[in-house]
């Protein structure tokens, strides 16, 4: 929920700047597969799920720095139905923020969207037990759309035709959690709201050249989740991060540091594992501490960022528990100064293991 809020608050943060607002809607039909990215989950798969997109869009024409910088892009809200035409997995509905970003003289749009979505039908141990992939009826998504978008035609009416990714996960809060990632084809129209309004946009900003100094990062992530056993409870876990970052430009800082991980449902999945497998030469008090190293981006839209990072773990004594590379990505905050939040999905390749929801200052 933090995560979607983070992206609602900066796309009423940059409403809220502009000196003349300018709107549209979009609606979009969509029917395509869901992808067997875990073999856990074929036999949910059975036929082509469907449902409907809806999207709120505010188009910026360089008001802020950040606008220039990213070509006039839009900020928004979505809704978004599916059926998945499966009776374990029932229906789900989404809201989300999103940021969409124009290409091909403004006949590309690409959009990303984070937010939440309800599931009817989520795993149940007696009335749904086939349904590994929702272990909550609350659930994580993200949409990623990829259209090619044709306005005004007729009046303020326009076309738009393309492929989307819905992806649904809860990152392990609740077990099971095998996800589900549909990707589809998608037309619909779009209706621009203020299409007598006529408006330039700001031209963008010369080049500079730009110096920054290497920054340095302490970090405190934490929040609870399961050992990945149907049926476990959520634990406490505890990440301390430090590490470096240089800025690029306005846009890019490079970032690369180490962590170490304090995972309560590692401890019990040891355990569980000694006395499940006791063939399989696990003692039952293996260390359960971790130590990655990791190199990762930061790219800036003012007060946001997305970050993104991929580690190793060099101290790693139980193996059996995830794969050594891990992989995060996430929103990031300015709260105040050099203090900054952000909320993350910490995860090895398709296996997410955590949301983080952390706190850091830069120094």
């Amino acid at each position: 929920m933090r995560k979607l809020l983070l992206l609602f608050l900066i796309c009423l943060s940059q409403t809220a700047f502009s000196q003349e607002k300018h709107y549209s809607i979009e609606a979009n039909y969509f029917y395509g597969s869901i992808w067997e990215h875990n073999p856990n989950i074929s036999h949910l798969i059975t036929e082509h799920p469907y449902g409907l997109l809806l999207h709120f869009n505010r188009k910026t024409y360089g008001d802020q720095a950040w606008e220039r910088r990213y070509n006039y892009p839009n900020v928004g809200f979505s809704l978004s139905y599916q059926d998945l035409k499966n009776e374990h997995l029932g229906e789900n509905f989404g809201a989300y923020a999103h940021l969409g970003f124009y290409f091909l003289k403004r006949h590309l749009l690409l959009k990303v969207g984070q937010g939440l979505a309800v599931t009817t039908n989520p795993y149940h141990p007696d009335d749904n037990y086939r349904n590994n992939a929702y272990g909550s009826r609350i659930l994580s998504s993200t949409i990623f759309t990829g259209n090619l978008q044709f306005d005004n035609l007729i009046g303020g009416l326009g076309f738009q035709t393309g492929l989307s990714l819905i992806h649904y996960s809860n990152a392990d809060f609740k077990s099971p959690n095998s996800s589900t990632n549909t990707l589809a084809w998608s037309a619909g129209l779009n209706y621009d709201l203020n299409h007598g309004i006529q408006r330039q946009f700001i031209p963008k900003d010369p080049k500079m050249p730009f110096s920054a100094p290497f920054r340095y990062n302490l970090v405190l992530r934490g929040g609870v989740n399961t050992t990945g056993v149907i049926g476990s409870e959520s634990y406490p876990f505890l990440t301390l991060s430090a590490y470096a970052d240089k800025a690029l430009n306005h846009k890019s800082t490079l970032q690369a540091g180490t962590e170490l991980f304090l995972s309560r449902a590692m401890e019990e999945y040891i355990y569980f594992h000694s006395v499940a497998f006791p063939l399989d030469g696990s003692a039952g008090d293996e260390d359960a501490k971790r130590v990655g190293i990791f190199a990762g981006h930061q790219l800036t839209f003012r007060k946001l960022s997305l970050i993104t990072h991929l580690g190793y773990y060099v101290y790693y004594p139980y193996d059996k528990y995830v794969d050594r590379i891990y992989n995060r990505v996430g929103l990031q905050r300015e709260i105040w100064n050099d203090l900054f939040g952000s909320v993350t999905v910490r995860s090895h390749g398709a296996n997410a293991e955590a949301v983080e929801f952390s706190i850091g200052y830069r120094l």
